[in-house]
């Protein structure tokens, strides 16, 4: 999973610097437009963050944060999350389903609306039902940038499915890089550099370097 979190700080990373530029512009939301239960939608450079819609310029979302770790204090959990809050909150695989204005939610980027509308095969609950079960996970939970993320949060309370698109796409880009007859000639090539450098021909050796590139090479 390192290699993972990596590319997640990475990704993060990319991203907290694109959007210190965009703060220089200023966004403005019509909040009339948005209904309760609305699933709101803010891209950014590399991901995209969702929301749900509550009204009275109130959005429920899902966000990595590691403040609820070191402290209890409600005046300091109630201010925006920080991006070195969220950086440290995706290490330290902690977060919190909490309420912000549209305003913190969207940082500073343009918003969709019920944009999975058109993705998703299921449809939306009612939205007073959407808005109910988003307020029903309010509070801390583990976070997992794979497993279960601001997508997988907003699809449950939406659609009653808990499952990210992103997700699934980063999983094929992977397998696709992976799976591959280049890995598993890569494989192949580092598993004999490895046993001429031990030099040892023991079956504990030979095995590994028949068994691993060719599993690659029958996935692929």
């Amino acid at each position: 999973m390192f290699p993972l979190q990596f590319l997640s700080l990475f990704n993060i990373a990319v991203a907290t610097i694109f959007e210190e530029k965009k703060k220089q512009q200023v966004v403005k939301h019509d909040i009339s437009i948005y209904k309760r239960g609305d699933l709101l939608e803010v891209p950014r450079t590399l991901f995209t963050h969702f929301g749900i819609y509550l009204g009275n310029n109130r959005v429920a979302h899902l966000i990595p944060d590691i403040l609820p770790v070191l402290t209890t204090e409600q005046k300091a959990l109630e201010k925006a999350v920080t991006n070195n809050r969220l950086i440290l909150g995706v290490i330290a695989k902690k977060a919190s389903v909490r309420v912000d204005s549209v305003e913190d939610f969207a940082y500073e980027a343009e918003i969709l609306v019920n944009h999975m509308d058109k993705v998703c095969s299921r449809p939306p609950f009612p939205g007073e039902e959407v808005a109910r079960r988003a307020e029903k996970l309010l509070g801390s939970v583990a976070y997992s940038l794979l497993w279960y993320n601001c997508e997988h949060y907003v699809m449950y309370c939406r659609y009653g499915t808990s499952m990210s698109f992103q997700t699934c796409q980063f999983c094929k880009a992977v397998r696709k890089i992976v799976c591959s007859k280049t890995s598993s000639l890569l494989s192949f090539l580092l598993c004999l550099f490895i046993m001429f450098y031990l030099e040892s021909v023991s079956i504990f050796v030979i095995l590994p370097t028949v068994l691993i590139p060719g599993t690659i090479w029958m996935a692929s």
